[in-house]
């Protein structure tokens, strides 16, 4: 009954059909249309935007030709070191003498290039197809230094020929000199193993070191040239690079841009 009353005392009161009736805040649509646009937005980057990627590898500046291992043809003492660290050498070039017990004798080179590393010392016994010393095979003295990085081999395809590719070296503060510029010459589609790379860089140690997780693909960048920048002549990501050359047999490490895709490519299965 009470209720009844109610009802009819509100139509009695026919001023009040005039009041707008509300059916949902101005807040809530103002948030629809929000999501709409950021919806619609998200769609067209899907379709229109691309995304970048990188792959982290790690090598070392070398040139082109590789370096070979001088191995010892006889057995023997060595009694004297005739060239030095980093020199370069010509073909046939006297490395040691060792004497034997058929008199003394002189291991020499059998390519022209740079001496990286002298294993035999004064006094050092050794013994046949021991390591004399590793040469780096440079032909002229303008030849090129380049970046040899190991890329694991199931990312090896991804690496494009042309890629831009950020290097630090290890030799180089980073936080100083920035990084060097370089982009993606070739890469092998062959893995290499741990012999083969200890027999290109001339050095067993870095053969065991790229090849610790399972034999990788060898990708060569070839380094930025700048004449402005420092002595090194190579383009940095700083202004000027550092103020001395760089040594191959330099460690370094590099991030490959990959190829842009398209997100839609990836977000769908």
């Amino acid at each position: 009954m009470r209720f009844r009353q109610q009802a009819l005392s509100k139509l009695q009161s026919p001023e009040d059909i005039d009041l707008p009736v509300r059916y949902a805040r101005p807040r809530g649509g103002l948030v629809l249309v929000v999501t709409l646009a950021v919806m619609a937005g998200a769609a067209f980057w899907a379709v229109t935007g691309t995304v970048s990627s990188t792959l982290s590898a790690s090598g070392v500046l070398t040139h082109a030709q590789g370096s070979y291992v001088l191995q010892s043809p006889v057995a023997g003492q060595v009694t004297d070191v005739l060239a030095e660290e980093g020199e370069r050498v010509a073909a046939d070039t006297p490395l040691v003498k060792v004497r034997t017990s058929q008199g003394s004798t002189v291991v020499r080179t059998l390519a022209a290039g740079r001496l990286t590393t002298l294993a035999a010392t004064i006094g050092s016994v050794i013994t046949p197809g021991a390591d004399v010393a590793a040469v780096e095979r440079v032909a002229k003295a303008d030849d090129p230094l380049m970046a040899l990085l190991y890329v694991p081999a199931e990312s090896g395809a991804t690496v494009p020929v042309g890629a831009s590719v950020d290097l630090t070296v290890q030799s180089v503060p980073t936080q100083q000199y920035g990084v060097l510029r370089g982009k993606v010459a070739s890469v092998t589609r062959t893995t290499q193993t741990r012999q083969r790379i200890s027999g290109f860089l001339g050095s067993s140690q870095l053969g065991e070191q790229f090849s610790r997780q399972g034999p990788p693909v060898a990708v060569l960048v070839r380094l930025a040239t700048d004449p402005d920048g420092g002595e090194s002549g190579f383009a940095w990501s700083s202004s000027q690079g550092p103020p001395y050359r760089l040594d191959s047999m330099t460690l370094a490490g590099g991030s490959i841009e990959l190829a842009e895709q398209h997100p839609i490519e990836w977000l769908l299965p």
